[in-house]
């Protein structure tokens, strides 16, 4: 296994306001001359931390991170009750992107998106393709039903029925049938404690699907009441109102990658995004390299599916 890149530390930074009350933290490190490349977190909420810089060869690279709308360092904190997410969306984020890169004076970048990632970065190549010189996906999540009905509607918890028992536990009897929509009333509950029991129970869910092994540490960390506030409130946001995209889009959409280069990174045993859509997807942009890791989960920093993301930013670097 591969170690990441050193993690140098950013040599800009800033909030950039892109409208409606938000401010988007973001960062750059690496070679200020390199070839640009940001990168775009899951959740969505889960907000950047500084080993994704790792990604990129420091020497070669001018890395762009930043936090999307209401998580991380970006502001308004989507985990405060009353905070607005209706300017919180799929487009949203996308212009976001845009609006960034004109900020930082790039022409086009290399984009590197995993699980939630992916979907926003597909979203933005299908939109700003000329704005994109390669595409590194992994986990791929492209938020149709079937995707999100696996997570939460009975999928994986045939794999985790330990894990689902629990989630279920904060759930009322008669709201079982629909438990997204469940936690998305909860999380908007004016009783705090109501609304901080549904976070935790909500992030650590996902946390525990993450490694191909356990993972307790990380599931601790995802049960931290300040992260799980944000990152349940925008997750569920997101995903009752399917993305605000169209049944399919995205790979109804993937012949506007044409030209494009890029690497699809997929673990077997991906349990959060399982193989089908990054293989569907492979099928429908044929210029992307389609790795798929034997011994994989969803985790980025998975031994294989380290070296294979790895290995695509190497190679384009240059």
């Amino acid at each position: 296994m591969r170690d990441l890149h050193p993690q140098r530390e950013p040599h800009a930074s800033g909030q950039l306001d892109v409208g409606d009350g938000n401010l988007v933290h973001w960062e750059e490190s690496g070679n200020p001359r390199g070839k640009p490349a940001v990168f775009l977190h899951g959740g969505p909420g889960a907000g950047c931390s500084p080993a994704h810089r790792g990604l990129f060869d420091p020497d070669r690279y001018r890395i762009v991170l930043f936090d999307q709308r209401g998580c991380g360092r970006s502001t308004p904190d989507a985990g405060e009750l009353g905070a607005d997410l209706s300017s919180n969306t799929t487009w949203h984020l996308v212009a976001d992107v845009e609006r960034l890169r004109a900020h930082l004076g790039i022409e086009s970048w290399l984009v590197l998106g995993g699980s939630w990632g992916s979907t926003l970065a597909l979203a933005y190549a299908e939109t700003h393709p000329e704005r994109v010189t390669e595409l590194v996906l992994r986990g791929v999540f492209t938020c149709r039903q079937s995707e999100i009905d696996w997570l939460y509607a009975g999928g994986a918890a045939q794999l985790f029925p330990d894990r689902w028992a629990e989630l279920l536990e904060v759930v009322p009897g008669s709201e079982r049938d629909d438990v997204l929509r469940c936690y998305h009333r909860m999380l908007h509950e004016t009783d705090a404690h109501v609304r901080e029991r549904a976070a935790i129970a909500w992030s650590r869910w996902e946390a525990s699907l993450i490694g191909l092994l356990p993972r307790p540490a990380l599931v601790e960390d995802f049960g931290d009441p300040a992260f799980a506030a944000a990152f349940a409130r925008i997750e569920t946001h997101f995903f009752v109102h399917g993305a605000w995209l169209a049944e399919g889009q995205l790979l109804a959409n993937a012949h506007r990658l044409h030209g494009i280069p890029g690497t699809i990174v997929q673990g077997r045993y991906d349990v959060i995004t399982p193989p089908t859509t990054a293989f569907e997807l492979a099928q429908a942009w044929p210029e992307a390299d389609l790795r798929m890791i034997p011994d994989g989960g969803h985790a980025y920093d998975e031994p294989g599916v380290l070296d294979a993301l790895l290995e695509a930013t190497d190679r384009y670097a240059s």
